[in-house]
């Protein structure tokens, strides 16, 4: 079936629309908040969703210009229905549901992390079954899909999410935000000489950062008692080596357990380049092709969100305008539309 879908992501702090015509990216628009949620340390919702409101109508105009199209030319609307800010989720769903009334077309009703995972198939065809690994600022998951459209939890993080420790800990540092690229620089700058525990759970395939997170938390409230100074490097290289290599092992864990040969990396903290090298390290080791998106893949964008609209169409996974946004939407129920 051939298709001309515009798609709309606003789940968090990143407004954007996309275009893509019988499978081509025509046009992938993104306008970033982050400059103005720096200040305050992370993104505030409620100016989240005023952002969106007065970004959306841009972005939309530029997203048709560059694709060169018109509105009558769409057959389908596709926009995040979840998980987000309930706020900035529903900006998006309602500039949907206008444009898929006024041009009588379909609504598509798209799942933000499964389109993490299909962003990989601008880069590659996805190869089932295969595990992804889900990392970003409010997300760790490890999902098992054996087919087309069928996500499987079988790990996850029991607290913070890895981009949510990366941001506490550039934090307590004073490094700014958002944490991971900042702390992910100066660690290649630096030594992990502190000695930071790795947390453990009784459950070996879940994951926690909390305690990482509050041992930093430890040492730099020390060091200021002491009135010694911290060795900003060599703690963003010691925090950072031992979250990636929790990642990692419990990733490698996974394949072996349910005898996977391909995983597929998603999610913004997936642009982090120690946890790149190291799961290709892995992948090599253990004879798992890893598919690692390209950095523009990485962040939150429309683009993923049309392609796996794309594939929904295929499979007739249409929504209707009666849909709501669902902030905390599973996974699991992706295709539950």
């Amino acid at each position: 079936m051939k298709t001309i879908i515009c798609a709309i992501e606003t789940s968090c702090d990143e407004t954007s629309v996309a275009i893509l015509s019988h499978g081509k990216l025509l046009a992938n628009v993104v306008a970033s908040q982050t400059k103005v949620h720096a200040s305050f340390g992370g993104v505030v919702p409620e100016m989240a969703s005023r952002l969106h409101l007065e970004n959306l109508d841009h972005v939309l105009k530029q997203a048709f210009q560059e694709a060169n199209i018109t509105g009558q030319e769409l057959t389908h609307i596709a926009v995040t229905k979840g998980p987000g800010l309930i706020g900035a989720l529903h900006v998006g769903l309602q500039a949907a549901k206008t444009l898929a009334a006024l041009y009588q077309i379909p609504i598509i009703p798209v799942h933000h992390l499964a389109a993490h995972i299909y962003a990989n198939a601008f880069l590659e065809p996805l190869l089932f079954p295969l595990l992804a690994l889900i990392v970003s600022g409010g997300h760790t998951q490890w999902v098992l899909m054996k087919k087309n459209l069928s996500f499987e939890v079988v790990g996850e993080t029991v607290d913070d999410a890895m981009g949510e420790a990366y941001d506490k800990v550039a934090r307590l540092l004073d490094l700014g935000y958002p944490g991971g690229p900042i702390i992910d620089q100066k660690a290649k700058d630096g030594q992990p000489t502190y000695p930071l525990p790795t947390p453990l759970l009784h459950d070996a395939n879940h994951v926690s950062f909390s305690g990482l997170k509050t041992a930093v938390m430890n040492l730099v409230h020390q060091a200021k008692q002491k009135n010694s100074a911290i060795r900003v490097n060599d703690l963003c290289s010691s925090f950072q080596e031992v979250a990636t290599n929790m990642v990692v092992q419990k990733t490698k864990k996974l394949l072996q357990q349910y005898q996977i040969h391909h995983l597929v990396l998603g999610g913004g903290v997936s642009a982090n380049d120690a946890l790149r090298t190291k799961l290709k390290l892995m992948g090599q080791s253990e004879g798992v092709h890893v598919a690692i998106p390209p950095m523009w893949c990485c962040t939150d964008q429309a683009a993923m969100i049309a392609k796996l609209a794309d594939v929904m169409i295929e499979a007739n996974l249409i929504g209707d305008l009666s849909m709501a946004a669902d902030a905390s939407w599973s996974i699991e129920k992706a295709t539950l539309i």
